[in-house]
This record gives structure tokens, sequence and C-alpha cells, in this order.
């Protein structure tokens, strides 16, 4: 990596004149005007040793300047008062680097030195209830942080994890009993209808929820009838989460759900009854996972409830337990609704205290809202959230109308653009955040939008394919835009390393955005197609090449395909 190179090269001029620090760090320069890359520790230094940073910073330049292969990395290198290292590198640098990731990108990473398991949890639809806008975060930043893992080596398990067994399912069967529906009455456009109506009857009548709530304890408990029905309820809605999960390119290993857990709630009591973990509350089983040192209160963990019947808690706890014997993770990494924070705290001090995982290898990563522009979570005009299938439609029908030739375009194509917008425009937005979603703004192919993104790619692959090409690269840079795009592209790799280590996607999604930008000044400022210096000719079109591997490699990373035309 270029800025390890630096800092290595800064080491060993800062040893030669007589300082010694574990690390030094090499940044890239926040006044580019003024230079590619730059070094502050010269005030930490002054501070170590207690001497005038100008003193020091004017002596490691000066041994810099004096290294035997000083042309091979620098262009020049300034010493900035009061404590400032300046850093042009040579084109020659930047060159091989370039060269270095012809046959594969990852050239230039550092890749971990030991592939780890991740389990990752996404999706995560209750069954029974149509998906809605607020479903597609989940999957967009799971799918992504998947990806990201495994192109860094690492192996992934996914699960879907639906909320198979849970209230709603005794709502619905409650709906199907009242209205004297059988199993072959169940449909998907029974279930859109039944689910409302029933959870809004639970929230004003107690005698209905209560009802709701047996059903889901008998059914729990192995009820035949209810079990006939369930597994009805399952295939339908299944089908149709399948189908809406497919279109958004989600890939999972395992399509496990919380009825899945029921198996290992023994082994689970178990194991917290000889870790001394449970507690009887007001005749609800508890695991008190409180602190001292908590800032806010952590209540217990409610492992069963005072009738027997078991929760959420419960059944990830059951869960865990499965994944530990079938695949020996390192890490379990949940992508679930910001407001499940406290929820996830719960079970993972409970598997720590029980030994079941370490707290560290369990992450909870949170994602906000979706939102209209009024701020609050996006809605349809009639007030509801806005089904996934009428979304994609939507979406499909406001890209067509921007353009008269987007009519003709194939609707596999479109499909693919209509993924673009959707992804990037979520994507682009750290996960934690909320984010106001305009699918108008979104649907452009000016601005930071994935249509831009993907026009950019299919231009230059257009110029790419219509001009010969030999494969080799000068050490010449021709100007200012050129210089910029081969720097540009060696940025990839930090970018890449800030979105694995926070698991957020959205540095990947921000240097896709600005190495297009940069891509396209280049195109704007040199013609290449009129072009007759053959060498400078060449030079811009392995230029190209590698950065259009470079966009078609963070689009996969971010789930999005490329289409055939635009």
């Amino acid at each position: 990596m270029i800025i390890e190179k630096l800092e290595e090269l800064l080491k060993n001029a800062f040893y030669k004149c007589g300082y010694e620090l574990e690390s030094i760090k090499v940044i890239k320069s926040n006044r580019p005007d003024l230079c590619d890359y730059q070094c502050d520790d010269v005030f930490k230094i002054a501070k170590v040793y207690r001497k005038n940073p100008i003193e020091i910073g004017e002596m490691i330049v000066s041994e810099i300047n004096n290294i035997e292969e000083f042309n091979k990395y620098f262009d020049k290198v300034e010493f900035a008062r009061p404590g400032f290292i300046n850093i042009i590198v040579s084109d020659e640098f930047i060159n091989n680097y370039i060269r270095s990731m012809e046959k594969d990108i990852k050239a230039i990473m550092n890749m971990p030195e030991k592939s780890e398991t991740f389990v990752v949890d996404f999706g995560g639809a209750n069954v029974a209830k149509p998906l809605h806008v607020g479903h597609m975060r989940t999957i967009m930043v799971g799918e992504s942080v998947s990806r990201i893992l495994r192109f860094l080596g690492h192996k992934t398990v996914t699960d879907v994890h639906l909320g198979d067994y849970g209230l709603q399912i005794g709502q619905v069967i409650y709906g199907v009993k009242r209205d004297g529906k059988t199993v072959d009455d169940i449909d998907i456009k029974y279930l859109d209808k039944i689910y409302p109506e029933m959870s809004s009857l639970c929230k004003s009548d107690e005698e209905v929820r209560e009802e709701c709530a047996l059903i889901t304890k008998e059914l729990q408990a192995g009820n035949e009838e209810y079990q006939k029905l369930w597994k009805k309820i399952m295939e339908v809605s299944i089908a149709d989460i399948k189908k809406n999960y497919d279109y958004l390119g989600a890939n999972f290993d395992y399509w496990y759900g919380e009825s899945d857990a029921y198996d290992y709630l023994e082994e689970v009591e178990k194991i917290l009854e000889s870790k001394s973990l449970l507690t009887e509350s007001n005749g609800a089983i508890v695991v008190n996972v409180a602190k001292e040192d908590d800032k806010k209160e952590v209540p217990p963990l409610l492992f069963k409830k005072s009738n027997g019947a078991y929760l959420y808690a419960s059944t990830d706890l059951g869960t865990i337990v499965q994944r530990m014997k079938d695949f020996n993770p390192d890490h379990i990494l949940y992508v679930v609704d910001n407001r499940q924070g406290l929820h996830f705290e719960q079970v993972f001090r409970a598997c720590d205290l029980s030994g079941i995982i370490p707290y560290e290898s369990l992450e909870h990563l949170g994602y906000g809202t979706v939102n209209g522009e009024d701020g609050k979570p996006y809605k349809t005009r009639s007030g509801d959230n806005p089904k996934l299938e009428g979304l994609f439609e939507k979406a499909r029908e406001i890209f067509i109308s921007k353009k008269e030739s987007n009519k003709d375009m194939s609707r596999e194509d479109i499909d693919k653009i209509v993924n673009s917008i959707l992804k990037f425009a979520d994507l682009q937005n750290s996960r934690e955040k909320d984010y106001v979603f305009d699918l108008n703004k979104f649907s452009d192919v000016s601005g930071k939008t994935g249509p831009y993104i993907l026009y950019t790619y299919l231009r230059i692959n257009k110029i790419l394919k219509e001009e010969g090409m030999e494969y080799n690269l000068t050490n010449k840079i021709y100007n200012k835009a050129d210089r910029d795009l081969r720097l540009k592209m060696l940025d990839y790799v930090d970018a890449l390393e800030l979105s694995y280590r926070e698991r957020k996607p959205h540095y990947l999604a921000e240097y896709l955005y600005n190495l297009c930008t940069v891509c396209n000044i280049f195109y704007q400022t040199n013609h290449i197609s009129g072009l007759e210096d053959k060498v400078n000719k060449n030079d811009w079109l392995y230029v190209l090449t590698i950065s259009n591997n470079l966009i078609k490699e963070m689009l996969y990373l971010l789930g999005i395909e490329v289409p055939t035309i635009m």
C-alpha cells in the first residue's frame, strides 16, 4: 500500500536522525493543491524529545532528500512550518502500483493474515407481513457487508433468520379462525389484508390480544391445527419474501427462522442454569445482565414468561448455540434496526456470561430509517408504508420517464438500473443514520446516484472497446487530470479497509462516486479517440482499463450489476 511504503521511508529517515517512534503516520493531504500526502508527526516527536519542531522537520526533510533512490519514490518533499512534511510522490512510484493492479486489484492491499468465519444475520422479515420500504436497508447493508468480507478472504455464512414464530402468527391464525377460512384460503392477498387488520384489532381489544398470545403459545407447544395453518402461512409468505429479496440480489446460505431455535432452548436453559444465571422475577425467568458501571439501565433478559412462553431473546440465544455447533464462527453480525440495540446488548451479555461466545465476537450493525422529505419514515400519499413491489415499479416508471429512449431498454437492464437507484441511494449513507429518500433525485443520471456510476462505467467501456491497446504502461503522467485519476485509483484501499473495519459500505460508495467524478474529468480533459501519440494513447487506455475494473469491482461489493446499455 502506497501510504505504508511512505510511512516506512519516513520512519527510516526519523531513525537516522536519531528519533524513534513506534509508528509514523502519513495521510492524504488536506491541501491537494500543495502536495499528495503529508506527515504531521514532527509535533509529536518534538514533544517527546523536547525540541523545536522546525529544527526536527528541516532535518528530516534534508535526510529524505538525500536518500539514494529519492526519485524512485518522490518528486518533491518539503518542510512547511511550523511542523508539516509535505510529500509529492513520483510518477514512477504511482505507476508501479497501478501496474501491479492489472491482474488483480487486491495486489496493493494488505489482506488479513487469517481467514475468519463470519455469520451474517440479515433480512429478518416477519412472515405473514408484507415487505415495505423499511425492509430494504437490512438487505442492502447485509449483502454488501457479506461481499466485502468475502472479498478480503473471509468465509461468510448468511442466514435470513425469519421471524416465523411470534405473535404476528398467532394474530393471523386468530383471523383465519374468525373468518371461517381453511388452509386452502390462505394466499398472499389474504395475508396482506388480515395481518394489518388483526394487528390493529389487538391494539384496541385486550381480550383479542390475549387470545392471539394464547394461540401463539399453543402453536409453539405443537398444536396440530395451528401447525398446519402455520406451515401454509410460511409457504405463502416465504415465496413472496424470496421474490422481493431475489429482486434485490440478496443471497442467503440458510433460510432459518425463529422456529428452528426451539430445538436448542432446552440446551440453552441447561447452560444458563449451570452458570447460576437464571432467577425468578414475578413468576418469569430472567437473566440479570446489568453491570455496576452501566451508565444507562440495562434490564434483565426475559428468558421465559410466567406462562412458560419463550421470547425473542430466548430464541436468539438458541440460534447462537445452533450457529456455534454448526459453523463455529469467529464473529456473528446482526444487521438489524437501531431500535433493537438494547435487545442485542442483553443477548450479547448473556452469551458472554454463560460462555456461549465472547461478547466481542458479537456485533449489532444497527441502521436508521428511510425517511420522506418531511423527515418522517417514508410513506405513500395514503399514509401507508409502500410495499417493496410497488416501490420497484415506481422506480421503473420514474427512470423510464427520464428519457424517451429508456422505453426501448430491456426489462433486465431496467431492473439492474432500478437496483442501482435504490442501493446507491441507501449505501451512500452511513448505515446508523436516517436518510431522506427522494426517488426522483436518485434516478437521475447526473449527481450522486447509481445511474451516474453505471453511466460512467458504460461510457469508459465503450471507449475501451473502440480503441486497441497494448498491455504496457510507461512512467509518464501527462497532466493534472491524468495524475488526479491515477492517485484516486490507489485510494480504494483506504475506503475498503474502513468499510471492512467499521462494517459500513458507505465508505466504498463515497469512494466510488469520487472515482467516477475524477474519471469523467479525465475523459472530458483528455480526448483519447483522436490522439496521434500512440504511447500517450496507450497509457491512457491502460489507466482507464484499470479504473473501470475498479468501478466494476466496487459496484459488485455494493451489490449493483451493470446493464448492457443506458
